[in-house]
């Protein structure tokens, strides 16, 4: 019978599992990390006005548009997918588009720079009671620090999902987001998609 608690974590598994240390420890920084953010009051208070930022935005009939690179820019899709189809209950479809067309990106990054692919597109489709939901796990990718900019300048609100200290987004925000953690970025990616799940799960309970 599996033990329940930390100690299935930290003692249980270990003894089972015929793996290399490696995988454990990977595991274990996840834990300690994710031990760290459920016990930080201000992070589940930040997603909590985050969830309630959108679904004002939501019935006033805005949208949000998400970004960011690499593997976040595939967090974005999955947050705009989730909300434009469904997460756990059948409802309408909310207004989210993430910005990841490889024919818009390519042409832009072509012939304006890279650093514009994301602002271009705010400018042209984001409007005043929108939100940006950007994300960034160092918080100093030029082309989200833009589109940030971008849409504050075009009366958006700005969700800043970050990490480490938040960087430069952090100063560019209306709500930020960040994972306290310093270390490699794929522990930072692993709390922000946690956290887009928590703002969806809020979204459709308040709508």
């Amino acid at each position: 019978m599996c033990k329940s608690g930390r100690d299935s974590v930290t003692t249980f598994v270990p003894q089972i599992l015929n793996v290399k240390s490696g995988v454990l420890t990977h595991f274990q920084e996840s834990f300690s990390l994710l031990e760290k953010v459920v016990t930080d009051i201000k992070f589940s208070e930040r997603v909590d006005e985050a969830t309630e930022l959108l679904s004002e935005t939501f019935k006033n009939g805005g949208k949000v548009i998400s970004c960011g690179n690499g593997g976040s820019m595939s967090d974005a899709m999955h947050f705009a997918e989730e909300l434009t189809g469904r997460y756990r209950e059948s409802r309408k479809p909310i207004p989210a588009i993430a910005i990841s067309d490889s024919g818009y990106i390519s042409c832009v990054a072509n012939d304006f720079g890279y650093s514009e692919v994301f602002a271009r597109f705010v400018e042209a489709l984001g409007n005043s009671g929108d939100v940006l939901f950007a994300i960034s796990t160092s918080g100093n990718s030029e082309n989200v620090l833009k589109a940030a900019q971008k849409a504050l300048q075009k009366g958006m609100k700005v969700i800043a999902l970050t990490g480490n200290s938040g960087g430069k987004l952090s100063l560019v925000c209306t709500i930020e987001i960040c994972v306290p953690f310093n270390g490699y970025a794929d522990h930072i990616q692993e709390i922000h998609i946690m956290a887009i799940h928590a703002i969806i799960k809020g979204v459709e309970e308040r709508l």
